[in-house]
């Protein structure tokens, strides 16, 4: 008892300096063994994104000194009008092909956990797997099947009669080409999460519903949905980000083609650093459409924060 108390006494008597560094020397062979992972951060993340901060603030092409330039950059941004029309690109892309993907994503989730469809495990597995097929070779398969000359699907067209498609010449078709790749690419992920989220919800909660006389779609609107809301915000909140965050599938399917109606702004950005070497400009656009991006989900969140 005696020894317990003089212990105490001298850690008592230890400054915050001194209870600091046997902290640190307690633990220093755990430090040691996650250090790889902050050093990795410092290099590739830390670095270039308080480098990138003090670009948007210069002129710099690459070579040679960084002339600071101030806010000149930012004060650019309202004129772009590529980059605000890319913007206007990733409002459409959301309506075109967001509700779409979500309610197949649902539906197909609901089917799945009724328990009345066989090889279960099977058709997921099948709807799950465009999500982690490569992008480009996606992109690519797209691009020939939509070919206007000699893509498959016009060809199929031209067999019963009907004229060819401009799938990637036509502004709003091309807009519909690649909502057609990105739903086939991201709807079985979008499923996977609807799926987990109802795998969740007790099956005692709607069976007692029509139990009272509630039918399977009363059931499913008063209960199911109400209790999803937090995996379909969800969803609901990275395909808002996705449709305006749009790379590989657009590089690949439509070149942000034609006369820009698919470039999204992450498209912009690249093409901007990497084509013009403007990288303070790039810089200052990336740091503009993260603020309007984030802007966008605290907004969404807040829409739907009393109902979640």
């Amino acid at each position: 008892m005696v020894a317990v108390n003089d212990t105490l006494q001298r850690e008592k008597k230890q400054t915050p300096l001194q209870t600091l560094g046997k902290r640190i020397k307690d633990a220093r062979w755990g430090y040691a063994f996650i250090s790889p992972f902050y050093l990795l951060f410092a290099v590739f993340s830390l670095y270039p994104m308080l480098l990138s901060i003090y670009l948007s603030f210069t002129r710099w092409k690459g070579v040679g000194p960084m002339e600071f330039a101030g806010l000149i950059n930012f004060s650019l941004i309202p004129k772009d009008k590529i980059f605000w029309q890319s913007m206007g690109n990733g409002v459409i892309l959301f309506f075109l092909y967001v509700p779409i993907m979500l309610l197949l994503a649902l539906v197909l989730a609901v089917i799945l956990n009724s328990g009345r469809v066989k090889g279960f495990r099977f058709f997921r597995t099948i709807i799950f797997l465009p999500f982690i097929t490569n992008m480009v070779a996606a992109g690519f398969a797209f691009r020939i099947l939509l070919e206007s000359q000699n893509g498959l699907i016009n060809a199929m067209l031209g067999v019963i009669g009907l004229a060819g498609v401009p799938w990637l010449e036509s502004v709003w078709w091309a807009r519909v080409s690649l909502s057609l790749l990105i739903i086939w690419a991201w709807l079985g992920y979008n499923m996977v999460l609807m799926l987990a989220g109802l795998q969740t919800i007790p099956h005692d909660l709607t069976e007692a519903a029509m139990v009272d006389g509630a039918t399977p779609i009363q059931a499913f609107m008063r209960i199911t949905v109400p209790l999803m809301q937090p995996v379909i915000l969800f969803a609901l909140i990275t395909s808002t980000i996705g449709s305006f965050s749009l790379f590989a599938e657009v590089t690949i399917l439509t070149g942000g083609g034609p006369v820009n109606a698919t470039i999204t702004p992450l498209v912009r950005i690249y093409n901007v650093a990497f084509g013009s070497y403007q990288y303070g400009y790039a810089s200052a656009l990336a740091y503009t459409f993260f603020a309007l991006i984030f802007i966008l989900t605290v907004f969404q969140f807040r829409l739907n924060r009393e109902q979640v």
